[in-house]
This record gives structure tokens, sequence and C-alpha cells, in this order.
């Protein structure tokens, strides 16, 4: 379609579900017991069915639920403020969450998440990014997993989009 912009892919499909693989055989052993996987909404939905597809294949079964948090709108820079917009349909009290969620940028959203369920009185939130920005803090305030770190450029496909395109995009680009 004309006047579509130029994407520039980073991250071909193939690459993307192998290394969904790869972590999927890193967070298998800590999933023992009662967890529940909640995928923060919408840009994490692609990324939560595919590791939950992987960890099935390794026995793994948590259950599901989702979170749907709004920092961005249709903006490309967050507005430094989190809200809710549709909270969990479970409870989570004394279970473990993976919390996931599709880029770890500057890392509020995620904390505005974890606090969120440790409210709920989940007994451990474990967090995982599908990427993480070059400037996405980094140790105890860092994401606990992540798949890809990304360039410091703007992100769509496989969940991520511009103003809610190329979510559908089943690999990893960058809009300039």
């Amino acid at each position: 379609m004309s006047g579509d912009p130029k994407i520039e892919v980073l991250v071909p499909e193939a690459e993307l579900m192998a290394k969904i693989e790869e972590l999927a055989d890193r967070l298998a052993p800590k999933l023992a017991g009662d967890w529940t996987i909640v995928s923060i909404l919408i840009g994490a939905t692609p990324f939560t069915t595919d590791l939950m597809k992987a960890l099935a294949r390794r026995g793994v079964h948590p259950m599901l639920d989702v979170i749907w948090l709004e920092s961005y709108r249709d903006a490309r820079e967050s507005s430094g403020r989190v809200a809710v917009r549709a909270d969990l349909s479970r409870p989570v009290k004394d279970r473990g969450v993976l919390l996931l969620d599709d880029v770890f940028d500057t890392g509020r959203t995620l904390e505005f998440a974890k606090h969120h369920l440790i409210a709920k009185g989940a007994r451990e939130v474990i967090t995982c990014a599908l990427t993480q920005k070059p400037w996405a803090p980094r140790g105890d305030n860092g994401v606990d997993f992540c798949a890809f770190d990304a360039p410091g450029r703007y992100l769509v496909g496989y969940g991520m989009d511009d103003a809610g395109k190329y979510r559908g995009l089943p690999y990893i680009g960058a809009l300039d």
C-alpha cells in the first residue's frame, strides 16, 4: 500500500521464535507450582501466546490472565503516567506471577504492574519483556528476563504498534 512508512526488519520471524524457545528454557524451571502469567495488553499478546506454547512443550501450564495498562495512548512517547484500563479477572493471592510486557523502556509500566500484583497478594512477581531499550534501567530496577536487547528506535510488529497499526507483522521492525 503506498503511503505506508518503510519498516526495517530487525528481528525476522524465525529468529524471534528461536529466542522465545530459549526464553522458555530459562523460565520453565522457575515456574513450578502455582503460577499465573499476566500479560500486559495490548502489545504483549503475541509474545504471551508464543511463550505459553513454548512453556507447554516443556510441560509447564500456568494460568493466564491479562491487565490492560496504558501509558502511550497513540503517541510514540510515554505520557509518564500509567492507568489501569482493565484489571485481572482471577485472584493472584499466594500465587507466583510471571508478568509479561512487549518493551521494557522507562520501567514505569512494569514497576506499576508489579506493585499492583503484590498489593493483590501475589507471593512473587517475575518480570519478563520481549525487548529492552538501551536506556532501560538495569540491575535491581531492571527486568528479570528479556529475549532481546532492542536498539533505541521505534519498534513495530509482533504486537508493537504505531497508533494502532502494524501489530500483526510477524517480525520486529523499526520505524524512523
